[in-house]
Parts: structure tokens; sequence; C-alpha cells
């Protein structure tokens, strides 16, 4: 790659995505404690999940006193159906200024030029970027004009991306990037990567796939070192995206069909140690990975159906552990399945946070206590219940089930 060539200008509170290998924006699979376990691992940035601008439009920025996150939350709009009871406001979006803040991209979904602006001013102070998907095939995104339908109607979204780049970008020093996928013929792709670079954009990723592609479909790159080659006369940073199993792979690609940077997706979802190189030891055995997950899920009160769901991605599906915690109610439940002793008290803290229902079976935490007790007494006692035997359980490679993640 030539890193000498003519380039757009980094805005100061912005990130140049040269060089990087990132986590691609993926609906549930990319809420905090997934990006931050990525970046744990060695991602350079993270994207978050598409947000659509008009469900931030309106919403109520708080700081979680618990977990120093920034949350933005809405009063649900079925509210009136259930007049008298007591209303939980829903979590629209929920960053970590502190963890991620410079690293995150906060990828939107929009049609429109003045609520893409609106909303995208509610996140810009604590993000380093602001994506537009236009490449989202799922039917939710394109009905409404969005996602993949924009591809359509280049000058609109050109309008777009210019508009956040005058009244955001500029504003807040902050880049603003697209997301888009492949058009039928290699002369329309270029068409369109030149009119959107034009804008004064700063990156620009290509998911490898039509629109009509599903994740099953192996990615076509025979575009990607023209779309490269578009974006480098303009100065914009060029990422791929589609099928990039891990680190050393990104790097490889990147090289060859030289691309500034790569994302990965649903390798990261089954594991997102999928960021360390070969050199820095690989991948890591799931449990530990899942392990570190439920660290950090409990640090920030994570939203216990993403939890869940989560954890069925990193799970191997075979497995005892895996049928107990896909069975769980609750965070209590979780930690006894892991075997996670040590986690049981700050499990039952935030199962009371979140609401979830209480579970008679309190054996967990009373061996936690049990086992502060025997540590603060230095008795010898050996702890209630042994950890599990992680060493038998079979291999990531051999995985029950598969998944694809959504990827936008």
């Amino acid at each position: 790659m030539d890193y000498n060539s003519k380039r757009v200008p980094i805005p100061m509170n912005g990130v140049d995505y040269r060089g990087k290998v990132v986590l691609a924006p993926m609906v549930r699979s990319g809420e905090l404690p997934s990006r931050l376990l990525a970046l744990k691992y060695g991602a350079d940035l993270v994207w978050g999940p598409e947000t659509i601008d008009k469900s931030m439009i309106g919403t109520t920025k708080r700081i979680s006193p618990y977990s120093s996150t920034v949350d933005y939350t809405r009063t649900p709009s079925n509210i009136s159906r259930h007049p008298g009871s007591a209303v939980k406001e829903s979590l629209i979006y929920r960053l970590h200024p502190g963890q991620e803040g410079r690293r995150l991209i906060f990828q939107i979904g929009t049609s429109s030029p003045s609520t893409a602006v609106e909303a995208a001013k509610l996140v810009a102070p604590h993000v380093a970027g602001i994506d537009v998907n236009a490449g989202c095939p799922k039917p939710f995104s394109t009905s409404g004009g969005m996602g993949a339908a924009l591809l359509q109607t280049p000058d609109h979204l050109a309008s777009i991306l210019a508009a956040l780049v005058k009244e955001v970008g500029e504003v807040f020093g902050i880049g603003i990037s697209v997301k888009i996928r492949l058009l039928e013929s290699a002369e329309a792709t270029e068409a369109l990567v030149k009119k959107l670079c034009a804008t004064g954009i700063t990156g620009l990723t290509v998911h490898c796939r039509t629109t009509p592609m599903r994740p099953r479909e192996r990615a076509i790159r025979h575009q990607l070192r023209m779309i490269a080659d578009t974006c480098r006369k303009e100065g914009v940073a060029c990422l791929m995206n589609g099928d990039v199993k891990n680190k050393d792979e990104a790097l490889q690609l990147m090289h060859e069909f030289g691309v500034d940077g790569a994302m990965i997706a649903t390798a990261a979802e089954s594991n997102p140690s999928s960021f360390r190189t070969k050199e820095e030891g690989g991948l890591l055995p799931w449990w530990e990975v899942t392990q570190e997950y439920i660290k950090i899920a409990l640090d920030v009160d994570n939203k216990w159906g993403n939890t869940k769901f989560t954890l069925g991605q990193l799970i191997p599906g075979k497995t005892d552990v895996y049928r107990k915690v896909t069975g769980a109610k609750n965070y209590t439940q979780v930690c006894e399945a892991l075997s996670l002793q040590n986690l049981s008290m700050q499990a039952a803290e935030v199962d009371e946070r979140l609401g979830l229902p209480y579970i008679h079976d309190t054996s967990g935490i009373e061996n936690a206590k049990s086992q502060n007790k025997v540590t603060k007494a230095a008795s010898g006692q050996p702890s209630a219940k042994q950890p599990m035997d992680f060493e038998n359980r079979r291999p990531l490679s051999e995985r029950g089930v598969g998944t694809f993640a959504m990827t936008v």
C-alpha cells in the first residue's frame, strides 16, 4: 500500500482507518460488551450496530452511576397500552467513553440528510466517527429507503454524506464514512465510489457481496483492487469486508488487494480472539473467551437478552453448558452454569438492577460467600464447588452449530 498518496485530512478528534483491522457492524453482536472484548483482543477500531436515526432522536442521555457508560434511552411507544403500570425506558444505544471512546465508530441507518445530522449530533462528542449504512439488504432497512436501497439513489446518498461532513464532521472534528456493497458491474461501482469520495468522507468500506447475496455465498473480490485504487486517488481510506476469518488473513488480504484496512464480522462473533495474530497466540479456547465476556457484560449491566444471544454464539452447541446457558433466566444462573462462583455476588446485583426474575437456587451465591469467609480466615478449607474441567471440553473447531451474523 502506498501511504504517501493524496489523503483527505483526518479531523482532530477523528481516526485514520489506514492500517486498521476492525470489528464490523453487526446487529446484536456489536453491542458494548462485544466491542470491548474485541478491543481487548486486538481490534484497532470497533463499529457499533446499525442504529436508526429516528430511534435516536428524542432519546434521553444518561451516565450510568454503576458502569460510567453513556446510555441513550427512550419511553416505549406502546406505553398507552398499559396505563398505570411502571414504565421502564428502552435502551437504544450504550457506549463507554473511557474504554472505547475514540476507537468507536457509530453506524447510522438513515434515508434523510436532516434526520441523519440530528441523530449524529447526539453521539458525536463521544465517538471517533459516523458511518452511514448503505449496504444492509434486509427489508427492515431497505423498505424505509435506508441501507442497500441508498445504492440505487447515489445522488441522495451523496447528499446525506455531504450534510454529515459539513454539519457534524466539521463541527465536532470527527470523520464521516460510508459502508456500501458491490453494484452489478465494476463500472457502476466505480462511478458510485467516485461520487461518494467527492463528498469529503474520510473512509469507505466495501462489503464484497452484491445486495441480493447472502452470508452463505462466498465474498467476491474481483472489484476490490479497482475500488481501492479509486479511493486512493481521492485520498479516502478503503476498507474491505466479507469472509475475513482472522487478523492474519486480514493483513494478507490488505496486501494482496491494496486496501487500507479490513473488517472481521462472523468470525469475531464466534470468537473475538480472532483479532489475535498467530504471534500473539491466535485463537483462545471458547471457555476462556466466554469468561471474559461475562465479566465485561456484568461490568456494564448489559441487556440480558443480548448477553444470552451472544453466549449462544460463543459456546459450542453440543456441550452440556450450552444447554444450561441457553436455558438460563438470569446472570446468576449463567454464572452457575459456567462455574464462575467468583462472579455470583455481582451477578445477583446486576439481576436486581435489570429486574430479572429471582431464582430460588442461590447455591452459587452462598458458595461465593463461603469462599470469601474461608479466604479471610485463611483456614485452608476447599471451596464448596469445584470449577468445571474445561480441558476435556470440545475445541471451538468442533462447534455443533453454525451461525451467520447480520453484517450491515
